[in-house]
This record gives structure tokens, C-alpha cells and sequence, in this order.
């Protein structure tokens, strides 16, 4: 028998909020979750483990990026699958797998859908689901958490790139599967575990979240100019053909830089650094997934 928990951030919303869910899960035949409420993203690791311990399998994650970040690490190897409900911003794990912000669907999602087994990635030992990166994005998103990301949503991610692109690129050495790939002058590195960002924009086109390998794409534009160009062709899915963008795949990236600059991971920020780790963990954890159309 399938044993259902909630870990939720009370402060996201989504429809009718955490009380709508619980009447949903109830007229689904799941009256008492095991149910948790995370005061904030310190105590995560710990009601997750607490949750495992008193026998889920199936997990709901309320929350946003971060939320599911956290839950996503503290899983670890449990057999324990994760059906996100995205109440947060950009929502980059559920907007991969397919899952609406419509509760109702997303309540039935993880408890009729399909379970997939996905790859995840690891930058400096932490997990991510969907992508990774250091430089510009992580400049980009920093800023927005200054407060344009509540003010504006996901518009406060395009302003604060606007004031991200004037910051200079680094020396920077990219290192794949052990030899030199890259060297040379980059604004940002990107490491993708999955393709798409917020808005349907896909960075990694051929990305596979099940192939045992990440996806590396190295940004060299450092005008204003060329930035516009580079967004312009990843937005309509054409990132390979800027001649600012350098892309492979591999289960092990280094990359080395001669200035420090902060990097991110599914969306939060971290501290500046020089060397930055990204490998593969394959076959990592199970998600929830809607059941495709032709019912495979």
C-alpha cells in the first residue's frame, strides 16, 4: 500500500493553497497524509528524512525551486518518488517533466501518473535535477532574489540579466571527462541535466534527463550586442548555432577560473568561487510524470 507524505513551503501558493490540496488528496481516497510544513529551507533535509523514516514512498513537494532543490538532495537513494505541485516561480523540474500549475492535475500527476527514473547532477557535491551554471546566470539569478523575482515573477529574471550582461567575462579553463575542451575567455558555463529554462526556452535541445551524461554549453559573448544575438537564437531553440556558444556532453566538467564569480544550481544562488565540479548520478531518483498521449 502506498504510503503518501507532504513536505510544503506555506508561504507558496498554488489554486486554492495547502488547504485545497489536503480536501483534493482527501477526495482521492488520501484523508491523512503524513504532512509537513518547512518552515524554511535549513529544515528540509531533516522532515524529509523524518518522513522516509515513517514509511512514504510517495512524496509531495510544495513549494518552488528551492523547495524541490532540497527535497531532490535529501532523498538521497530512498525509494521514495517525488510528485512536484509548482507553487513557485519558475518551476524548472516541473516545467520539464510536463506538470501544469493546475492543482487538481497535478494532484492526479502523482498519484495516477507514470514514475520516471531520472539522472541527476552534482555541482560541488550538491544535487540538481535540471541545470547548473556559473557566471552570468548565477549573477542573474542573485540579483533577482534581491526582490525583483517576487515583485515581477519570472520577468524579474529578464531584468536583472539586462544588468548581469555588463559584467565582464573570466579566464576560464573547462575541463570534460578529464582532458581540456575549453580554454579561453567565457561569461558563463552552463551544465544542463534537462534542456528547458523558464518560458519554454530551451538551452539543451537534445538534453536526456535518462542517458547517463550532462549537457555543457560555454558562453563567450561580451557585449550587449552578442548577448541579445545568443538569447535571441536560445529562445527559438538555436543556441548551437551562435558563434558565442560552445556546447558538449560529458559525466565529469571542471571548470577553473581565474576570477572568482558565484554559481547556481536548478535556480539558487551560491557563492562565488573558482572551481566549480559538475558530475552525473545516473538513474537517481523517481518522479512522478504525466502518462503521454498515446498512453506509453
Amino acid at each position: 500500500m502506498t504510503v503518501v507524505g507532504v513536505i510544503a513551503h506555506p508561504k507558496k501558493t498554488l489554486g486554492g493553497g495547502l488547504d485545497a490540496l489536503r480536501a483534493e488528496l482527501a477526495r482521492r481516497g488520501v484523508p491523512d497524509p503524513l504532512w509537513r510544513e518547512s518552515p524554511g529551507a535549513d529544515a528540509v533535509p531533516r522532515l524529509v528524512q523524518e518522513l522516509i523514516d515513517a514509511g512514504v514512498d510517495l512524496l509531495f513537494v510544495w513549494g518552488g525551486d528551492g523547495t524541490v532543490q532540497q527535497c531532490v538532495a535529501a532523498v538521497g537513494t530512498a525509494p521514495v518518488a517525488l510528485a512536484i505541485l509548482p507553487a513557485g516561480t519558475a518551476n524548472l523540474l516541473a516545467g520539464n517533466l510536463g506538470i501544469p500549475t493546475d492543482l487538481e492535475q497535478a494532484v492526479d500527476i502523482g498519484l495516477n501518473g507514470r514514475r520516471l527514473t531520472i539522472d541527476l547532477g552534482t555541482v560541488n557535491d550538491e544535487r540538481f535535477s535540471v541545470m547548473a551554471g556559473v557566471g552570468f546566470d548565477a549573477v542573474m539569478i542573485r540579483s533577482a532574489d534581491g526582490g525583483l523575482k517576487d515583485r515581477l515573477g519570472r520577468l524579474g529574471y529578464v531584468a536583472a540579466g539586462v544588468g548581469g550582461i555588463v559584467r565582464a567575462p573570466v579566464q576560464t579553463r573547462v575541463e570534460i571527462d578529464g582532458a581540456t575542451w575549453f580554454e579561453g575567455q567565457a561569461a558563463c558555463v552552463l551544465v544542463g541535466n534537462m534542456g528547458d529554462l523558464f518560458g519554454g526556452i530551451s538551452v539543451f535541445p537534445e538534453a536526456r534527463a535518462d542517458d547517463g551524461r550532462l549537457d555543457v554549453g560555454v558562453i563567450t559573448a561580451d557585449r550587449a550586442v552578442d548577448w541579445v544575438r545568443t538569447i535571441g537564437r536560445t529562445a527559438i531553440g538555436d543556441a548551437d548555432s551562435s558563434p558565442f556558444v560552445e556546447t558538449a556532453t560529458a559525466a565529469a566538467i571542471d571548470v577553473r577560473l581565474d576570477d572568482a564569480l558565484p554559481y547556481e544550481l536548478d535556480g539558487e544562488p551560491r557563492p562565488e568561487t573558482t572551481h566549480v565540479s559538475f558530475r552525473v548520478q545516473p538513474a537517481a531518483i523517481t518522479v512522478c510524470a504525466p502518462v503521454p498521449e498515446d498512453g506509453r
